[in-house]
């Protein structure tokens, strides 16, 4: 593979070899594509490592890497139009190389066209050969700004597609995702919902009101000339971006996890169980609302995972947290009827926060039978979990009703001491949060 022709660039401070923005935004996508990584982790991880890009370039590296990813069917099609060589045929370097070209050329636009290609055709000659780099040229010398209207004009008069087809081009979204949701919901509303996932979310955060108040730290972001503006919860303020400094008076957490946490109504002194817990920002915001009096039980499968809990405990300064390794799908007998409330934030498969992971759409497959039964397998053992008179929160960042009301009908079908007291699906386009599901149960004495 191309890493080993890196030392052919002129690009050099010392002897270090220093990546340009273009460069290192190829590198993460090419980790995207052969499924090694998720967007937001690489990202973030690969731009904490870029000691010589500045802001501008960071924010450059950003753009493409989340427009590459959001737009990537769109892309292709494009791309069809142009290239003599089919898609599958084409070397994923250079493949992602045009798709970044094009993404430029038609998104961006404080970039000028012949600067997008120029950079395009050197990434190739570094990542293929002199010929790739030709054909690089000449595929993206035919692209104009205006190319995506085109491209969806065309589509739209295109009879021999069938309308999943042109709303999956014209949203970039998989065909399977786009019929599943039409089975659901009507036409206008999935097209509503397809376009709000290639939207980039502002930055919603929850304030850790136990060393800071909410306008406080507004009055504080405002110095930095950080734009933000109260939530719509309580501990909730929507920023445009996030400040350079890593502090303990906020985490970042979308206001419907949040609002999972509030329908939970955790009392002081109570014994609680989140039961699907990591990175633990549900965990902390319970711990939150009980004062930091009582306990808490925090699980996950995996034991790094366990350790972020921890992590975000000791950040937060929430000292009533039991994290430990359990699976949640495992039956354990000696905590029959232990709590008072239960979260279930169950594993699930992620439709609601696509605008701000792209990669979702590529990554998930139609099949969910075994999410589903995992799903199954935890309601029942929290069920199992809960005192008399206790309170259950099933939560899920999906869209897809079988994961969500539909499962929690079947629940209640099987288990008619529960009672459910409330839910709510929200949806990206309707209220500007993720697309989360909660359903709030309640178990009679």
């Amino acid at each position: 593979m191309a890493y080993n022709m890196h030392h052919n660039s002129q690009n050099k401070k010392g002897d270090v070899y220093l990546q340009s923005a273009r460069e290192v935004a190829l590198s993460i996508l090419y980790k995207i594509e052969i499924g090694e990584a998720y967007s937001n982790i690489t990202l973030n991880k690969e731009l904490r490592t870029q000691k010589d890009l500045s802001a501008l370039d960071k924010s450059l590296v950003s753009q493409i890497v989340y427009g590459v990813t959001t737009w990537k069917i769109t892309l292709d099609e494009i791309i069809k139009k142009y290239s003599s060589i089919k898609i599958k045929k084409i070397s994923p370097w250079i493949l992602n190389i045009l798709r970044m070209g094009i993404y430029q050329i038609c998104f961006l636009d404080k970039i000028p066209e012949s600067a997008a290609v120029n950079e395009s055709v050197k990434l190739a000659k570094r990542y293929g050969h002199i010929a790739s780099s030709r054909f690089v040229n000449a595929v993206l010398r035919k692209i104009k700004k205006e190319e995506l209207q085109n491209l969806f004009n065309e589509i739209d008069a295109d009879t021999t597609l069938e309308e999943t087809e042109k709303l999956a081009i014209k949203t970039s979204h998989p065909q399977w995702m786009v019929e599943k949701l039409l089975e659901y919901y009507d036409k206008d509303f999935v097209k509503a919902l397809l376009d709000a996932d290639n939207i980039v979310p502002s930055i919603s955060i929850r304030v850790n009101t136990s060393v800071i108040t909410r306008d406080e730290l507004i009055k504080e972001f405002e110095d930095e000339n950080i734009k933000c503006k109260k939530g719509n919860l309580p501990d909730s303020v929507i920023l445009e971006h996030l400040p350079k400094v890593e502090s303990d008076k906020f985490i970042v957490q979308d206001e419907a996890a949040q609002l999972v946490c509030l329908m939970l109504e955790p009392k002081e002194n109570e014994t609680i169980l989140d039961m699907c817990a990591s990175p633990g920002g549900k965990t902390t915001y319970i711990a939150k609302l009980m004062n930091n009096k009582g306990t808490i039980d925090a699980w996950d499968i995996h034991e790094h995972r366990v350790e972020l809990i921890i992590e975000l405990c000791c950040k937060l300064n929430v000292s009533i947290v039991n994290a430990s390794q359990n699976d949640a799908t495992e039956y354990k007998e000696n905590l029959k009827e232990k709590y008072d409330r239960i979260l279930l934030d169950v594993p699930c498969s992620g439709l609601g926060v696509i605008r701000k992971k792209p990669d979702i759409k590529w990554t998930k497959k139609e099949e969910q039978k075994d999410l589903i039964e995992t799903q199954r397998k935890i309601l029942n053992c929290g069920a199992e979990y809960l005192k008399p008179d206790g309170i259950m929160m099933y939560s899920t960042c999906t869209i897809l009703k079988e994961e969500n009301n539909l499962q929690i009908a079947e629940f209640l079908k099987e288990n008619n001491n529960f009672e459910l007291l409330e839910e709510k699906q929200l949806f990206p386009n309707v209220d500007g949060t993720d697309g989360f599901y909660m359903a709030k149960l309640h178990k009679k004495k």
